[in-house]
């Protein structure tokens, strides 16, 4: 391991964006290619695929690979990886790009993002992808509606990236080779990980501080892509994250980056899966704690902390940790969880999502055993305009 950190998945980041002189040349040479427009998952999925944060893939996945990954976890080579990253198309699609010859993937506007090798092209079955990895065939599921409506063939093979969609939040999206080179420079070694697509509540405060206790530095790292339309948009969720780190958090102990990735709700498999990229971005622990990226009621509570019993720990790499629910506690006069807390659930102070966000809309700041006051002024103001989600 350079620096002492852990290594990344698979030895080395694979890291997909092409240099200037090749650049210039794939340019010219796919201006001859057939086109391809790809959506915002799509696109992150390239932005991922490009700085090596999705290493050891060197492309959207072929048969072997998108199989193994459905139905056993691991990719053909046995090493873990939960989620299939693929590049869907319609039949009238696929026709016009004959296996072994290249397609150029361009964005919404037409311009050129990358090149892909089409080394394979297969049809699937979209119930069984749905069942597998959200353990789940209802539409209502968002990561099972997208599945749904995406094309019926997966175009498989190695991408070479020419450019990334603009960046938002580009003073906090380090890649991870810029993540590792950070850690290095501060004498990290030991780095935990924290995954979120909401504003940090005094839970998830508390259970980074235990978490921080026993490592050498956090990275807060919320993830800044695609989600559902009725969570906090990222701008807003931003600025909670700075306010909070300013005055609650030593600063040489903490970093604060964003993840590109889209989210999933893939639930206990998705857990897997943002670990496995924070090992990329050099992390070698994890913070998993209730309901991670979990959706509606498909998932049991703890679900995404037992699904780490079915790999095998040298393999994953990273080492997660497991968090119960936590709360303030007006007796013990603290944050608490029930593995700390001998009190009845009458002394506790927890609320849910819709609770909070109703007292936000109605200009109420939420207890101060809930949330920071400097959060929740964020949280209000934005309640209070019309915000473009980030």
């Amino acid at each position: 391991m350079s620096n002492g950190l852990i290594a990344p998945h698979g030895g080395e980041l694979i890291v997909n964006l092409v240099g200037e002189a090749e650049r210039a040349a794939l340019l010219e040479r796919a201006a001859a290619l057939p086109q391809i427009t790809v959506g915002s998952r799509q696109l992150a999925d390239l932005e991922m695929l490009a700085n090596g944060a999705y290493s050891p893939l060197r492309g959207f996945m072929t048969r072997e690979d998108y199989l193994s990954v459905v139905n056993t976890m691991h990719l053909s080579n046995s090493l873990p990886w939960s989620i299939p990253i693929t590049l869907a198309v319609t039949a009238e699609q696929a026709a016009g790009v004959p296996e072994g010859s290249e397609v150029a993937l361009v964005n919404a506007e037409g311009v050129l993002q990358a090149v892909l090798t089409v080394q394979e092209k297969f049809g699937y079955d979209k119930a069984l992808e749905a069942r597998q990895v959200y353990r789940t065939e209802d539409e209502a599921h968002p990561g099972v509606k997208v599945v749904y409506q995406q094309g019926d063939v997966l175009l498989g093979g190695p991408v070479q990236i020419v450019a990334l969609q603009p960046q938002i939040f580009e003073q906090y999206r380090y890649t991870p080779a810029q993540s590792r080179a950070l850690f290095a420079e501060r004498g990290w070694k030991r780095v935990v990980a924290f995954q979120t697509r909401n504003p940090v509540h005094r839970a998830h405060e508390y259970i980074q501080k235990c978490a921080l206790e026993t490592v050498d530095g956090l990275y807060l790292h919320p993830l800044v892509g695609d989600t559902k339309g009725d969570d906090i948009p990222a701008d807003v969720r931003m600025r909670c994250y700075e306010v909070l780190l300013e005055n609650y958090y030593p600063q040489d102990r903490v970093i604060l980056g964003v993840l590109p990735a889209a989210m999933r709700y893939a639930g206990p498999r998705e857990a897997i899966f943002h670990a496995l990229m924070r090992k990329n971005y050099g992390c070698s622990h994890f913070i998993v704690g209730r309901d991670h990226a979990g959706v509606g009621n498909y998932y049991g509570t703890y679900d995404a902390q037992h699904i780490f019993a079915e790999f095998d720990a040298d393999k994953l790499g990273i080492t997660p940790m497991f968090f119960d629910h936590t709360f303030f506690c007006k007796v013990c006069d603290a944050m608490a969880s029930k593995k700390t807390c001998p009190h009845n659930g009458e002394h506790h102070v927890m609320l849910s999502g819709t609770k909070v966000r109703q007292m936000l809309q109605a200009g109420e700041v939420p207890p101060r055993e809930f949330s920071r006051p400097e959060v929740a002024s964020v949280l209000i103001e934005a309640m209070r305009q019309p915000v473009t989600k980030g």
